[in-house]
């Protein structure tokens, strides 16, 4: 069927889009295009495994809380080194166990800290606490608190003594010396005293338990990371 102008009725030719004799554009109509061919589908095996970014609660607390008891209460017989490692294990044993609870295949690294977070801060409170009885536990009914005050006494003796080495090596002024000297012996009495030795070994609890929990965290994030084990093609 031969094509005209809408407005002039010239004759067309295939190629106008305009009309020659009157410039009015044309309406062009287009048959609808052949849908795309849909992708095809891919071997789940030669994929990536869909990474969970999100956490089912329960069960993730239930695998913290398994790994968390044994870790907290046994890490005051291990030796502090020992001690972080055997929780960052436990974090990232966590983990995996959820990952398996929860038939997931892969786990986002985000969700393995926060589960290893979770771990690690029951695992440090329960460190807090067994390490706390244990030093009540020596002092109180074996009768150990002369050997503990004992020893408490020569560590702070050392630590002062090894200040007057680092005065007397240092470049100071006479003044500059007796500051320092009156510092460090200010620094002896707070040791020394009973509110010193008592806040000094709770700050020593509780830094413990602050590293164990950062530790955990990064226990959990090597725990995800290790689920990711993709699959080759042709594997």
């Amino acid at each position: 069927m031969e094509k005209t102008c809408q407005r002039c009725h010239e004759t067309l030719r295939e190629a106008d889009r305009y009309c020659p004799s009157c410039g009015l554009p044309q309406l062009i109509y287009l048959a609808a295009e052949t849908p795309a061919a849909p992708l095809a589908e891919t071997d789940a095996s030669t994929t990536f495994p869909a990474i969970a970014n999100s956490i089912a609660w329960r069960p993730a607390i239930q695998a913290a809380v398994l790994l968390a008891i044994p870790a907290g209460l046994l890490s005051y017989t291990l030796t502090p080194f020992l001690t972080l490692f055997w929780v960052m294990g436990a974090a990232a044993w966590a983990v995996h166990l959820y990952a398996r609870r929860a038939r997931l295949g892969a786990l986002s690294m985000g969700a393995g800290a926060r589960i290893g977070l979770v771990t690690g801060l029951l695992a440090a409170w329960l460190s807090f606490g067994a390490n706390g009885v244990a030093l009540w536990i020596a002092r109180f009914l074996r009768h150990q608190g002369g050997q503990i005050d004992s020893e408490w006494v020569a560590a702070a003796q050392q630590s002062y003594e090894r200040s007057q080495q680092m005065v007397a090596q240092a470049s100071l002024t006479s003044a500059q010396a007796a500051q320092m000297l009156q510092l460090a012996q200010w620094f002896r009495a707070l040791e020394l005293s009973p509110e010193g030795r008592a806040g000094f070994a709770l700050g020593g609890l509780l830094t413990l338990a602050l590293v164990l929990m950062i530790v955990a965290t990064l226990g959990g994030v090597v725990g995800a990371r290790l689920l990711v084990s993709p699959r080759r093609p042709g594997a």
